[in-house]
């Protein structure tokens, strides 16, 4: 697996995907203070289909193992009846990481296929997945499969407006689970329902007191052990950035791109015309697309683009990820960012369907949709020209 960047690789990289799927998926389980983390998580831990996993948390107090325990192996590595190894972090992830792969290779602790990895309440999940995209030790041997964000549905509105973090929490997850829904007023519900809508209008939501298990929050990224092919379309979830009604027919770009820039409006404005001019709302600073180009893009004009908003915008670029058509490339390339940092672009063996239009989804704070197609376009003429 080639060695990962801060910033695009110069050119496509002809990266085997069935070794990238070989790697350990990583789903990284965030959210608030008394949001509800724990109380998911235990419910996770006693589900079946989570054997075969390994846990990283910070204290095995705060999850309360008594009915799940089968031994301690360790000090800080117990088995769970589900078949779960969950350990505790004290200290350095990566050295937690790197020993659990070593130990799973040399047959001392069993064999596991996943790993969920819990922050702390306050925590920014980009520093996890920026080990994971730059370790040198830690990224040959995991992958990111997704952000899990819990979200408290009585004080998840006043939450994201007073914290930033939990903003960014919501915007950069792959998938949102609602927790206390049960006790929250029809009022508060639609409210945050409405509000991680048009923040994240990709990430599905499901209800913590609802029907669902740890298979319907994995399996979020663009491998899965489980298939032989990348899922492009269950990543890219690009279908959630379009009106319903265009759906299935709409293949003109810039009517496609109308599209996408009312979606994030009609939900940003019309459902919270008490918030909506309100310059200090944090998540009025979000802006949720996708971009999507018909003709196939200069692969030098798209890395010199992603290194000038990475020098320029590093920070508020909060996640991108997109498949591409490139320019003498047969099949498409994956391109996947958190903030400043960028895996090594991934060579797929096929594109999954007949439309290869290059498809970018972005999630971004203070950078307008206007600012990053006009400066795509501006420098992709520019590699065309030979400028």
């Amino acid at each position: 697996m080639a060695e990962k960047t801060d910033t695009a690789e110069a050119a496509p990289q002809d990266v085997n995907a069935r070794l990238i799927a070989k790697t350990i998926p990583v789903t990284v389980l965030t959210g608030f203070l008394g949001a509800g983390k724990t109380t998911l998580l235990n419910r996770l831990l006693a589900h079946p289909d989570m054997g075969e996993a390994a846990v990283l948390i910070n204290e095995f107090g705060e999850i309360g193992l008594d009915h799940l325990l089968v031994k301690e192996t360790r000090e800080d590595t117990v088995l769970l009846n589900s078949g779960c190894l969950c350990c505790t972090v004290r200290g350095d992830l990566v050295n937690a990481m790197r020993e659990l792969f070593w130990q799973r290779f040399d047959k001392k602790i069993p064999w596991f296929k996943r790993m969920v990895i819990e922050t702390t309440g306050l925590a920014d999940p980009a520093p996890i997945i920026h080990t994971l995209m730059t370790d040198p030790t830690v990224g040959p041997r995991y992958r990111l499969d997704g952000i899990v964000t819990v979200v408290d549905a009585v004080n998840g509105a006043a939450t994201l407006d007073a914290q930033p973090e939990a903003v960014k929490q919501a915007a950069v997850a792959d998938r949102i689970v609602l927790s206390k829904a049960d006790l929250a007023t029809p009022a508060q519900l639609a409210d945050v329902r409405n509000r991680l809508k048009a923040l994240n209008p990709s990430a599905p939501v499901f209800d913590a007191s609802g029907d669902f298990g740890p298979t319907d929050l994995f399996d979020a990224g663009l491998f899965s052990a489980d298939r032989k092919i990348a899922d492009v379309a269950g990543w890219l979830r690009e279908e959630a950035f379009s009106k319903p009604e265009d759906h299935g027919h709409d293949h003109d770009h810039e009517h496609h791109h109308d599209h996408g820039h009312d979606h994030h409006h009609d939900h940003g404005h019309d459902h919270h015309h008490d918030h909506a001019h309100d310059p200090n709302r944090h998540d009025s600073r979000i802006t949720s697309f996708c971009m999507t180009v018909d003709d196939p893009i200069p692969w030098d004009g798209f890395v010199t683009w992603i290194e000038m908003l990475i020098a320029t915008q590093g920070e508020n670029l909060l996640r991108i990820k997109g498949i591409l058509n490139v320019e003498g490339e047969e099949n498409p390339i994956a391109v996947h960012g958190v903030q400043h940092l960028f895996h090594p672009p991934v060579g797929l063996p096929s594109w999954p369907d007949d439309d290869h239009r290059s498809k970018i989804v972005f999630i971004t704070r203070d950078i307008g949709r206007k600012v990053i197609e006009d400066t795509f376009n501006a420098f992709a003429a520019a590699a065309r020209s030979g400028g």
